[in-house]
């Protein structure tokens, strides 16, 4: 649970249930007068404080899985290259996946460090109009485990949000983990008073995978988090010989595209596997540069596209109703 202290008791109703500081479990809690006088359930500051901050941020964009393993990062790092080629744009990409943080090695920074400045932390920059921020970047070594509880990983996720110096944005993309727990939870809160353009879905084909991103979908609705659109990767292998599409992970249950369908939710693209795409993540380069003309690559572009134009058509909409 997000509101549940570190150092609370093992069944803590959290810090913001009506029976905070008053139920059997809270006795002897080192937190429990202060829950009892329901300061806890007031809002956290650093809400207001995060939508200060991010006031300059033009667009805001969560990937979403509740699949481990589907290239949300692979995803969020092309995203954020691909909106980067345009030079008059500023990109920043975070990543709150703070136990398995990938994206310094998929952007090519993998040993870099934050430097901390009298406006708060500079986050590591790939371009000059292309920021990152990760724990990737606060661990001694890409190989150190990171053991920790709800509570710990929340304020991490808080401090990105308030203390990074992310200046003014066109875009900043949210590089999320597997799942519908505490860092997703985290995010939204934080970020509830920003207005999130919203999320995007990832997913393959296989029915595996597709079972756990129903659940992410129902979380977004459940948060009122809207969502932009569903993308399928591995979605068949091209070859680059023959130019046929082989199905790896056959789509037994009829993929994201009978998904999307069933749940009305824009599909925004079926990227192929490409075994040049996992080269260069593991090379830190942009697969979008790499090979531009290759398949995969086309469908990110028009992916990319249609991202764009939807942030654009939203913020049209924001203007004719105020």
């Amino acid at each position: 649970m997000a509101d549940v202290p570190e150092n609370a008791p093992e069944h803590c109703p959290g810090t913001t249930s009506e029976q905070a500081g008053k139920s059997a479990s809270c006795q002897g809690c080192p937190n429990q007068k202060l829950c009892a006088s329901g300061a806890t359930k007031a809002p956290d500051p650093a809400i207001a404080e995060i939508g200060e901050k991010l006031s300059t941020v033009k667009h805001k964009i969560l990937v979403l899985s509740g699949k481990g393993g589907v290239g949300k990062s692979t995803f969020s790092a092309h995203l954020a290259h691909a909106l980067a080629s345009d030079t008059t744009k500023e990109i920043a990409l975070l990543d709150v996946d703070i136990c398995g943080p990938s994206i310094p090695r998929i952007m090519g920074l993998e040993g870099e460090q934050v430097h901390q400045s009298g406006s708060g932390w500079s986050p590591v920059y790939v371009d000059d109009n292309l920021a990152v921020m990760s724990i990737g970047f606060l661990l001694s070594s890409p190989d150190d485990a990171v053991i920790w509880r709800g509570p710990k990983k929340n304020g991490m996720i808080k401090q990105f949000l308030r203390d990074v110096d992310w200046g003014d944005l066109d875009y900043l993309i949210v590089d999320t983990p597997p799942g519908t727990s505490d860092e997703h939870l985290s995010i939204v809160q934080y970020l509830s008073s920003t207005q999130v353009d919203g999320a995007i879905i990832i997913t393959t084909p296989q029915e595996v995978s597709l079972q756990d991103v129903r659940k992410e979908i129902r979380f977004c609705q459940k948060v009122k988090l809207p969502i932009i659109g569903v993308v399928e990767n591995m979605s068949g292998f091209v070859c680059p010989k023959c130019k046929n599409t082989s199905q790896i992970f056959p789509p037994t249950t009829g993929g994201a595209e009978k998904m999307c369908a069933d749940l009305k939710l824009p599909l925004l693209g079926k990227v192929p596997l490409d075994p040049r795409i996992a080269r260069s993540c593991d090379e830190g380069k942009s697969f979008l540069s790499e090979v531009p003309d290759s398949p995969a690559a086309e469908v990110y572009q028009k992916i990319v596209k249609t991202i764009q134009d939807y942030c654009s058509n939203r913020v049209t909409e924001e203007q004719n109703t105020t």
